[in-house]
């Protein structure tokens, strides 16, 4: 994975060559990842699914995430990120299900890894019953929902807990329904006007 290749582009988003996944990790180079965001109508509500990033996970383990999110190799296109979805969640979306949410940028730094990403975002609106997931276990082990107001609350200050809901997911992928109160230091800590942009674009649809 770590030898995976990747296209490299500079700050104006022009490609300028290619590079491995763990160089592009340690020089900070933009790259372009497939984000797909997950949400549902609940009693006129806005509800927002994040994934459980797996205990096994190098980079944020444990950690509340993009519900699917990867990158996107050298000679794939956005469109092909889509694999990711059927990966780590077992669900399989034609690309007309989807609300694209253009490209956004996203930077996460910590020591020894900085991820400079070119975000294409696609929103998911149609609800999938917990039965439908099959969670790739080394990469996830569970679905939480949020309501949107109240993520968007806790992410910008104005809360300093919300209560998320879903299920985590055993070893061979038996589903236990949980729920937990969360703070913003339990979510991977995406920039702010990543998340912003996410949800000013969700509203709109």
């Amino acid at each position: 994975m770590e030898n995976e290749l990747l296209k490299v582009f500079d700050q104006q988003g022009i490609c300028i060559g290619t590079a491995t996944r763990s160089e592009v990790h340690k020089t900070g180079h933009w790259h372009e990842t497939f984000h797909c965001w997950f949400t549902e109508r609940i009693d006129n509500e806005e509800f927002l699914f994040f994934q459980v990033r797996s205990s096994a996970k190098k980079d944020y383990p444990n950690l509340l995430d993009i519900t699917a999110a990867g990158h996107i190799l050298a000679d794939e296109s956005p469109v092909d990120g889509l694999r990711e979805v059927k990966e780590e969640l077992g669900i399989d979306l034609a690309l007309e299900e989807l609300h694209s949410l253009g490209m956004i940028k996203d930077s996460l730094n910590s020591p020894g890894f900085i991820d400079n990403e070119l975000c294409h975002v696609f929103l998911y609106e149609q609800p999938q019953p917990y039965d439908n997931y099959k969670l790739q276990r080394e990469e996830v082990s569970g679905i939480m929902m949020a309501s949107l107001t109240e993520f968007e609350d806790l992410w910008f200050g104005k809360k300093k807990k919300i209560k998320v809901e879903g299920f985590l997911a055993s070893v061979n992928n038996e589903k236990k329904s949980h729920s937990m109160l969360v703070t913003k230091k339990d979510f991977v800590p995406h920039e702010d006007t990543y998340i912003e942009s996410v949800i000013k674009a969700i509203k709109k649809l």
